[in-house]
């Protein structure tokens, strides 16, 4: 099957407001190329070689781009100039520097990309407890709580800061018996796990349907499914969501939201609807700029924070009940 691979030049500090408009159109599955990761990936694989082409390095040099993939045809092609004018509406209301927001689009085949990234995707141990298994790699000797995880097209594979801060936050929080609700739930990591740690049950929701049926997937990889539901709509614009998620209104311990910042800070009343009152609200996806935004934005909402974790420019903040 052929794709567009649709590529838009921003700065490390237009990441989050890029990502934020491309979800609210419903537009999930990006890849985020930025030249510190790429300086960060050469100096921890120094071992696998001596020398790097300085070319290479130039070419990556100040470059930051957000990749999505479309399906080909008229109607890809519609959706890539209605992404071109939602950034235009962006530029216009954002106070941060976005870059030059270029969008240049390639075609490319299906296996160019959804298996290819597999080779770089190992064993991740996460914290003290849990190790993060991509489903083709063998299962090894460990004392860890092994998390079987195929990620598929959704966010979630337990290698970025973000999601290794939320998982850091899952396995310090979580208690045998809990029940946990994830909002955006991508791969399901982030409930799977909490499962996996002791849990009781787990709601994933995903304004994406496809991420939304992948977490299912992961969910009976590890034998949790039984203990895990997945829904696709959004808890923002669909309020009924939460009632038909917690009709009892028992409300759930753990709350997960590992999205982007401009998401998180409209998430405070859902967050509120749905927390137990011993509760405990753990977001991440957050870049540190947007960090004190962030913070006032949940106080504001009634979420008092309690921690906030750090980790090569991301934050998670965990809080409760202001």
């Amino acid at each position: 099957m052929e794709w567009l691979e649709v590529s838009i030049e921003t700065t490390r500090e237009g990441i989050d407001p890029v990502c934020a408009r491309l979800i609210a159109m419903g537009i999930e599955g990006m890849q985020i190329e930025d030249f510190d990761d790429f300086q960060e990936f050469l100096e921890q694989n120094r071992k696998y070689w001596d020398y790097v082409d300085e070319a290479l390095i130039e070419q990556k040099r100040g470059a930051t781009n957000v990749k999505i993939y479309l399906p080909s045809g008229a109607d890809g092609m519609e959706r890539v100039s209605l992404v071109r004018s939602e950034l235009e509406a962006l530029r216009a209301v954002s106070d941060v520097e976005l870059g030059s927001l270029e969008v240049t689009v390639d075609r490319v085949q299906e296996s160019d990309w959804e298996n290819e990234w597999k080779q770089y995707y190992h064993p991740t141990p996460v914290g003290e407890r849990l190790l993060i298994l991509p489903e083709w790699e063998e299962r090894p000797a460990t004392d860890r709580v092994v998390f079987i995880n195929n990620p598929g097209m959704s966010f979630g594979t337990g290698t970025h800061a973000s999601t290794r801060l939320a998982l850091e936050a899952v396995e310090r929080e979580t208690r045998e018996g809990d029940r946990v609700l994830d909002l955006g739930c991508g791969s399901g990591i982030l409930a799977i796990c909490a499962l996996l740690l002791g849990a009781e049950s787990a709601d994933g929701v995903d304004i994406d349907r496809m991420a939304a049926d992948i977490s299912v997937e992961n969910a009976a990889r590890n034998h949790v499914d039984d203990r895990y539901r997945a829904f696709a709509g959004d808890v923002i614009g669909d309020p009924g969501l939460l009632r038909r998620l917690d009709p009892e209104a028992r409300g759930y311990r753990l709350v997960f939201a590992n999205i982007v910042a401009d998401v998180i800070i409209r998430l405070p009343a859902v967050v509120l609807a749905a927390l137990a009152p011993d509760g405990r609200f753990i977001s991440s996806g957050i870049i540190e700029p947007r960090l004190d935004e962030v913070l006032d934005a949940l106080r504001a909402g009634g979420l008092e924070p309690v921690r906030v974790g750090r980790r090569d420019g991301w934050c998670c903040v965990e809080a409760v009940r202001g």
